[in-house]
């Protein structure tokens, strides 16, 4: 008969950062105890484990130990002070006067609190975001279960970039956090970055890690690289993966590896052997629903699996339920829903079965990007948003997203169209992510206080946003080419937001069919989505307009000049605003070559570099040199992505020894912005200048050698591509050389198919 062990659940348990600094104090105790008693025992210590001789390789002290089999002795000490505490129990530490630690763990304990308290009443992202952007340093500084708990539940939110930064940032405190490093991998796999993930997650089973957790993700990062393999390997990952996931399962019988074994079991055909591993997994989750009713807990896994078990018999109306009971529980627990809906989907595509319940059961609402008019300012001569149209504009934007189904808002926040998009997102209980064309105060200014209320509401938004992006530091003349860019920068985080969640992205506008006097503007908007390959759907301001004032006219108002929507009308000066892509790059070592050396890297470095400028189409528009460095200015992210990664690789795989030369490696920074093109004076040469230059040459010195990193901006505007090269994979919140700022920063990969390896 197979043992199935049953401890008390204490993962709802908090220990206090008074008790987390015992860890190893207690871990140690653990480790002698058991040592005492296997040496009274005739045990002594060997290289290896021996019955017969009573040899074994743990019997050293403490701090010898193997760091997987510390962290075991952790997991038992703590565990027990869990149990304890989940039984009612209290434990107080003596009294003393508080030391500086003391009073930091002291802070730590009241910061575990307050993250118990919002996390117990189900949290929004808004207000996961507020806990991580408001935390004491020090006291979180103290608590590994601070950073775990927070990323547990940006996880299951479906909000895994943040994630990333939250287990990232509890590794410099906590480097031997396997749940942390766990955590990594999991935000990296659910971000996309599968790569990444395997690395992080291979190394850790090496290190001897063969929990569930570690050995399941190690197996969820080959079934991705199946789904994504055509062939072959696609059978070959799928295979790798089930291997993982049955280890898992016989090391812990954990129902969710064991269900996860009988799926990749039944797509690789073995029927029978999947059926057994899903009886089995069913009637393990029975009864520990049946315990969980009593005791308390969250059952979503437990529901979930359920309904994966019975998807797997054949039995798609019992999975109906299951599944129907799960989404329930999971309500707004986007990445958890995404995450049961794969393997479903996964299931009913292998069993040819088709169920729109089940779907539903797991629909992600849309993301939604807007643009719309502001409210009209007094001098406009003929209406387009006067004021008194704001409750016919909000209701028929309310009507919009019911139809689209919307959960997830992007937008600006200017006074009128925006901010009444923000305002209904918010009724729904939606998510609202804020990009702002410059700096908050400058855009209040001009565009949110035409109306005493219009600046409280749009600071109320702030407050309940996401998320809020500045796309430029500072408010420029002529700013249309700002407003453009923010629109881009929309569109393309948007994007990124629904590929991740696996869901839809819609667009919707506010907008009376007129092209704008410059770019910028909601026609601007249209526009540049539409070219991105997004259908609109059109509130007609005009017709709303007209429903209310029926003396309205039919034309448009003779004060503008109507030109191309995305025409750009030359500043003062013969400064003309552009959006382009900056490449940065600099040769590690450059300054170790010695004279000799310095002539055939002029030769042959930047021989190869001219070469692919001739090579690759469209060219670059500006190409300067500096010794090693390289500046570029590129028409579009794709131009700049794909020059950036093949001069990154030739140089790699160059035989620089043949050349007589040591071999180089580049560090390469991307971004994308607004600047300014203009004939320099002294050189009288093409060149592009302002701030979005000096960010993108921040983004290079950070940069690891033999890599390309871009920004959040140029991620975004890729995001937006079609049948891009390339990829954006996030690596967390970077700070930029020269105390530039701490920014969003991302790795250009290739996208290549799976290989064997």
């Amino acid at each position: 008969m197979a043992y199935n062990p049953k401890p008390i659940d204490t993962s709802e348990i908090l220990l206090s950062a008074a008790l987390s600094k015992l860890t190893e104090q207690l871990a140690e105790n653990v480790h002698d105890t058991w040592s005492q008693r296997r040496m009274a025992e005739g045990w002594r210590y060997g290289p290896s484990r021996n019955d017969t001789s009573k040899e074994h390789p743990n019997l050293v002290p403490y701090d010898q130990l193997a760091e997987h089999e510390r962290e075991y002795d952790r997991k038992t000490a703590l565990e027990t002070i869990r149990v304890l505490l989940s039984l009612g129990y209290q434990i107080e530490a003596p009294s003393s006067k508080p030391d500086a630690a003391t009073n930091a763990s002291i802070k730590a304990s009241e910061e575990l609190e307050r993250l118990g308290n919002v996390l117990s009443k189900g949290a929004r992202l808004q207000e996961l975001i507020a806990t991580w952007s408001g935390r004491d340093l020090e006291a979180w500084a103290r608590s590994e279960a601070l950073f775990r708990l927070l990323g547990e539940s940006l996880v299951k939110v479906g909000e895994p970039l943040l994630a990333y930064d939250v287990a990232n940032q509890g590794l410099q405190h906590f480097p031997s956090s396997v749940r942390l490093r766990q955590l990594l991998g999991l935000a990296l796999a659910r971000s996309g970055a599968g790569g990444e993930s395997r690395a992080i997650l291979t190394q850790l089973y090496t290190e001897g890690n063969e929990d569930e957790e570690t050995l399941g993700l190690l197996a969820r990062s080959y079934k991705g690289m199946a789904e994504a393999a055509i062939g072959s390997q696609k059978k070959l990952y799928f295979q790798r993966a089930k291997g993982f996931y049955e280890k898992a399962y016989e090391k812990t019988n954990g129902y969710w590896s064991g269900v996860n074994a009988a799926t990749l079991a039944l797509l690789l055909g073995e029927r029978e052997y999947a059926s057994k591993l899903a009886r089995e997994v069913k009637t393990t989750c029975s009864e520990d629903l049946k315990r969980m009713k009593k005791t308390g807990g969250d059952p979503y896994w437990l529901l979930a699996t359920l309904g994966e078990a019975a998807l797997i018999l054949e039995d798609c109306a019992e999975a109906e339920e299951w599944y129907s009971q799960a989404a329930e529980i999971g309500r707004k627990r986007y990445g958890d829903l995404n995450s049961s809906r794969r393997n479903a989907r996964l299931l009913m595509a292998h069993l040819n079965l088709h169920s729109s319940r089940i779907e539903s059961c797991f629909q992600v609402p849309s993301v939604v990007v807007f643009s719309g008019h502001m409210l009209d300012e007094s001098e406009r001569r003929v209406p387009r948003f006067p004021a008194d149209l704001e409750l016919s504009i909000y209701e028929e934007i309310g009507e919009r997203l019911d139809e689209l189904d919307a959960g997830f808002g992007y937008s600006s926040a200017a006074c009128g169209s925006d901010i009444l998009f923000l305002e209904a997102m918010l009724e729904r209980e939606g998510e609202i992510h804020v990009v702002l064309p410059y700096e908050k105060d400058r855009f209040i200014e001009a565009n949110v206080d035409r109306e005493p209320t219009w600046k409280t509401r749009f600071e109320r938004i702030l407050e309940r946003a996401a998320e809020v992006v500045v796309a430029s530091g500072h408010r420029a003349d002529g700013d249309g080419i700002l407003f453009e860019y923010a629109n881009r920068i929309l569109y393309g985080l948007a994007r990124c937001r629904a590929d991740q969640l696996d869901t839809r992205l819609e667009a919707l506008a506010v907008w009376d069919g007129e092209p704008e006097a410059g770019p910028g503007g909601t026609a601007t908007a249209v526009e540049v989505w539409r070219a991105a390959g997004a259908k609109i759907e059109i509130i007609d301001s005009i017709t709303v307009l007209r429903k209310s004032h029926p003396e309205a006219t039919e034309h448009a108002d003779p004060v503008r000049q109507i030109v191309s929507g995305v025409a750009h009308a030359p500043a003062d000066q013969g400064f003309v605003p552009e959006i382009r892509a900056l490449l940065f790059a600099d040769v590690v070592n450059f300054g170790k070559l010695s004279e000799t050396e310095t002539t055939l890297f002029v030769h042959h470095f930047l021989g190869l570099v001219a070469k692919l400028v001739q090579e690759l189409s469209p060219a670059p528009l500006i190409k300067n040199t500096w010794g090693d460095g390289l500046y570029f200015v590129f028409p579009d992210v794709r131009s700049a992505g794909r020059f950036a990664l093949e001069l990154r690789d030739r140089v790699k795989t160059t035989e620089w020894s043949k050349k007589g030369l040591r071999g180089f490696e580049l560090r390469i920074g991307l971004h994308a912005g607004p600047v300014y093109a203009c004939i320099d004076p002294v050189t009288e040469r093409r060149n592009y200048i302002g701030a979005h230059v000096g960010r993108a040459a921040r983004i290079e010195p950070i940069t690891p050698p033999g890599n390309v990193y871009a920004s959040q901006s140029f991620a975004a505007l890729a995001a937006a591509e079609k049948g891009l090269e390339f990829k954006c994979d996030y690596v967390g919140q970077t700070s930029l050389a020269k105390q530039y700022g701490t920014f969003p920063t991302y790795v250009l990969l290739r996208r290549e198919p799976y290989q064997d390896g």
